[in-house]
């Protein structure tokens, strides 16, 4: 193998490792911030709009409208069985729109 060569090899190399490096994305916010902001958005949404949600919780479903967002860690919900459920977010494996 010629010195030119190797050369070309190592530049090669060189250049894929920073590309590699150069492309990862960089995220503002961690993944569970942002899994935190769209479960406030769904919500946000059924609180607004009056519109039911499924909670998904230890294999567990729980359906129902957000009547109050007590805090960043619980929310109150209500159901045609139940006028009050409080879920603790921090359990929701899931959420999903109806």
């Amino acid at each position: 193998m010629t010195f030119r060569s190797t050369r070309s090899l190592i530049t090669i190399g060189l250049f894929a490792a920073l590309l590699t490096f150069t492309s990862q994305p960089s995220f503002s916010q961690s993944p569970s911030a942002k899994v935190s902001q769209v479960f406030q958005e769904l919500l946000d949404y059924s609180l607004k709009e009056k519109k039911g949600l499924t909670f998904y919780v230890h294999g567990q479903t729980i359906a129902g409208v957000v009547t109050k967002i007590i805090s960043e860690e619980a929310v109150e919900v209500r159901n045609q069985t139940s006028s009050r459920i409080i879920i603790r977010l921090d359990r929701v494996d899931a959420v999903a729109a109806n």
